[in-house]
């Protein structure tokens, strides 16, 4: 008799069973699913019927004594405990008998720390691609926060029209390629994010690529990432050939990483530019309570400024963003000029201030009471290098005219 495996579980096992079909037909990640299930029935000796007959009486709680003491005696690790007590909760509840909330309850323990990769780690991994799709992977993943399995279903429709034209472009996912599919308390739950410069210079250049090797023209009804073995036929990139793109980035580069790493990247950027919570869980496709949907055009816009400020943080490919650097440090002076001399700000000064998060403090200047900007980032020349590094300054890059930016 053939060894019943993951891969073969349904065809070999759930199939003959209605019950787990059923089951099977409203969730994801089927196979995974059905394998731990197929684990609890040969433990128990139990076939998925009778586990559902333990709960034919309205007060049998025979299916959640079962449960308990299958965790209590079993000797599987804590993850696959807890794995398993999910899918048999998730297995009772779309087969209309759920299970009371008490039972089968495993404490999640995280054996090893959270990965939180530096920009070099994350280089290592980008050069260690061979190919423009997967080289575009890694900044598209690592700039957008958009999850492993939302990565599979996104379509050149979901970038703006004009994106090539944007600094930062945006992309909007609706509810139903995000967490929840749009269903119950998930429906209307969108997300709105973004493409750092780098991000979007490697999406163009693998967009070039695919429709000039392939001698195809990408449309928007068209998925963003695509298995290349599918040619012209531009089949969607799947979950397992993700999975496949990390197992060989990580054998190539050394560096163990997973998609979802990039979630976290993406949220300790935010966090550190100060990003309002709601604006972060936007971003990364969360719910935000009280939120109206549609999502509004000038939200989107607020939203792409303040995503701006973490861009110099989320980019890994190139030292700094210079360019962001200059633009914030000519912006500084000009504002520090209209304050010394007593000239009023206009709106878009204001609005240049939290943009480029300039922080005003108190001084005097005779009679005028006034503020200069104390900019994160500043821009010097190497007579004052030293009086800086005493005071905790950083060099993060030399221009090409020998001045320096150094970062607070």
């Amino acid at each position: 008799m053939e060894k019943i495996t993951q891969k073969n579980v349904i065809e070999k096992w759930a199939k003959d069973f209605p019950c787990v079909m059923l089951w099977l037909s409203k969730i994801q990640h089927k196979d995974k699913k059905a394998h731990y299930l197929w684990l609890y029935c040969i433990d128990t000796k139990l076939t998925p019927e009778k586990l559902l007959a333990l709960k034919e009486g309205l007060q049998s709680k025979k299916a959640e004594m079962l449960l308990d003491t299958f965790l209590m005696h079993t000797a599987y690790s804590n993850s696959q405990k807890y794995n398993i007590s999910i899918v048999v909760k998730s297995f009772y509840k779309h087969n209309y008998c759920s299970l009371e909330r008490a039972a089968g309850n495993v404490t999640f323990e995280k054996q090893t720390p959270y990965r939180k990769h530096t920009k070099e780690e994350l280089l290592k991994i980008y050069r260690a691609t061979f190919n423009p799709r997967d080289r575009a992977l890694i900044p598209f993943t690592w700039s957008t926060a958009i999850a492993k399995e939302s990565l599979t279903k996104l379509k050149w429709k979901n970038l703006d029209a004009d994106w090539q034209k944007q600094e930062i472009p945006h992309i909007g996912l609706q509810d139903k390629i995000v967490k929840g599919h749009g269903i119950g308390k998930y429906k209307g739950v969108e997300q709105h994010t973004f493409l750092t410069p780098e991000a979007k210079r490697d999406l163009i250049e693998y967009k070039e690529w695919f429709e000039r090797t392939n001698n195809v023209k990408l449309t928007e009804e068209d998925p963003i990432f695509i298995n290349l073995e599918s040619g012209s036929e531009k089949r969607a990139l799947g979950y397992q050939g993700l999975s496949s793109i990390a197992e060989d980035l990580m054998k190539r580069s050394g560096i163990k990483f997973g998609w979802h790493d990039a979630r976290r990247y993406v949220e300790s950027a935010l966090e550190e530019v100060k990003m309002h919570p709601n604006w972060a869980r936007k971003i990364r496709g969360r719910k935000v309570r009280g939120e109206e949907a549609p999502y509004s055009r000038p939200a989107i816009e607020q939203l792409r400024k303040a995503y701006e400020e973490a861009v110099p943080l989320l980019q890994f490919t190139s030292p700094t963003d210079t360019d962001y650097l200059r633009r914030r440090q000519e912006t500084s002076e000009q504002i520090m000029n209209k304050i010394v001399s007593g000239e009023p700000l206009t709106e878009e000064d204001r609005t240049n201030i939290k943009r480029f998060n300039i922080q005003l403090r108190e001084i005097r200047h005779g009679t005028h009471d006034g503020g200069i900007i104390n900019c994160d980032f500043e821009q010097i020349g190497e007579t004052q290098l030293l009086s800086y590094l005493k005071a905790g300054w950083q060099i993060v890059h030399k221009l090409e005219t020998g001045e320096l930016i150094v970062k607070r």
